[in-house]
């Protein structure tokens, strides 16, 4: 007996939702430039080589981390479903939005902080805020789309 109902395709497609924000958010024209700029890195003229192995494990991995976050999150709604009628799209971003910035952005904030390269806090404050505004607005994302499609 199946207790809880997830939308497999709606997981799909919410990941790769997901994978195309961090693409376009990390792109050339948008935060690429600053986040490098902040991490104390220069931003490469030219293209970096990377084995196809290295390939695979940054983008399949960041493909995976997406999908686990998806995964989650649909658990999460099918038990807020079972718990209450009416879970839409509204409800879905905000359960999305809830549970990126309670739990996920402001987990890694310490990390940034102490993490930073050249430990400068405002520098560490702006990554932090390129990194997580980017998972917030993606779990968001997904979780109007797994509350869209029951």
């Amino acid at each position: 007996m199946e207790i809880l109902h997830i939308n497999w395709l709606a997981v799909f497609v919410a990941s790769l939702s997901s994978f195309v924000i961090g693409a376009i958010w990390f792109g050339p024209k948008t935060f690429y430039p600053v986040w490098m700029k902040a991490l104390g890195r220069k931003w490469p003229a030219e293209r970096v080589e990377m084995s196809g192995a290295e390939t695979a494990l940054l983008f399949g991995g960041t493909y995976i981390a997406a999908l686990m976050q998806v995964i989650t999150l649909a658990v999460v709604i099918a038990f807020a479903r079972l718990a209450a009628d009416g879970f839409d799209a509204g409800t879905g971003a905000l359960f999305g939005f809830v549970l990126s910035v309670g739990f996920g952005a402001f987990a890694s904030l310490s990390h940034r902080l102490f993490g930073q390269a050249d430990h400068k806090g405002a520098n560490a404050l702006k990554v932090w805020l390129i990194e997580v505004g980017q998972d917030v607005l993606a779990v968001t994302v997904a979780g109007a789309i797994l509350g869209a499609w029951a």
